[in-house]
């Protein structure tokens, strides 16, 4: 079972390497489900070692219907993370009418090689997963990120072991979304995964004494000022020792 953290921190990734995971999903801005970190975090990421680092290849957050400018980011952040020493890059797009968008990811693909491609929960807005599944497969990625297009991989399980099974071994389905220690025991015995997708975070107060408490930074719609959810090795050991 081979185990991937989501995170958005340097930090992090040595907390999951400590845990004994075996690869991290490097974002920024978990609250938009994840976007494309700094190229500073990037390279301070792929200087821990002893983990690997897949890095997410997404210009914002919203859907997955990307115009040509932010293709042209896309593009310019994967070779930037390939030239950093990132063992993959996950990515997804789509067409406006929620299938995936062959071209442009065919294009990715070649862009990001020898680096393993994942394709991550965009396809889990696709009309028809079990089409999806094969255009992925025919594009030559290897791993689909998904919760069986539900709002958690619980709810999502019937889908997802139809869909491991259709794979086989052309592609990886990996489960993601909402596995906790609780959970992981049920989602691998009722889907069988090679691996699965999951956070380790706790809630972490701000080291700031200095505060003021009706000044925020990110308008009506913000997260706490002083409080982060960060990845700790205590979180995420939890779920690999769910896993029994």
């Amino acid at each position: 079972m081979i185990t991937e953290i989501c995170l958005d921190s340097v930090a992090g990734v040595r907390a999951a390497k400590d845990a004994g995971a075996d690869r991290v999903e490097l974002c920024a801005d978990l609250m938009e489900g994840g976007t494309t970190p700094s190229l500073g975090t990037i390279r301070a990421a792929c200087k821990v070692g002893g983990i690997a680092v897949n890095v997410i290849i997404r210009p914002r957050g919203g859907d997955f219907l990307f115009d040509g400018d932010e293709f042209a980011a896309m593009k310019t952040d994967v070779e930037a993370a390939k030239a950093e020493g990132a063992d993959g890059v996950v990515i997804g797009l789509l067409m406006p009418d929620g299938t995936i968008d062959v071209p442009r990811t065919r294009e990715l693909i070649a862009l990001a090689r020898p680096l393993s491609v994942t394709f991550h929960r965009a396809f889990d807005m696709t009309p028809d997963p079990f089409a999806a599944l094969e255009t992925l497969i025919d594009l030559g990625v290897d791993r689909v990120l998904t919760s069986g297009q539900e709002v958690t991989v619980l709810e999502g399980l019937p889908l997802i072991a139809d869909l491991i099974e259709r794979a086989g071994d052309h592609i990886i389905v990996m489960p993601g979304g909402g596995i906790t220690e609780r959970n992981v025991a049920r989602i691998v015995e009722a889907a069988h995964p090679k691996e699965i997708h999951f956070v380790g975070f706790e809630t972490a107060p701000s080291g700031m004494r200095q505060r003021r408490e009706y000044v925020f930074m990110g308008g009506e719609l913000r997260p706490p000022e002083y409080d982060r959810q960060v990845t700790t090795a205590g979180a995420v050991r939890a779920v690999i020792n769910g896993l029994g």
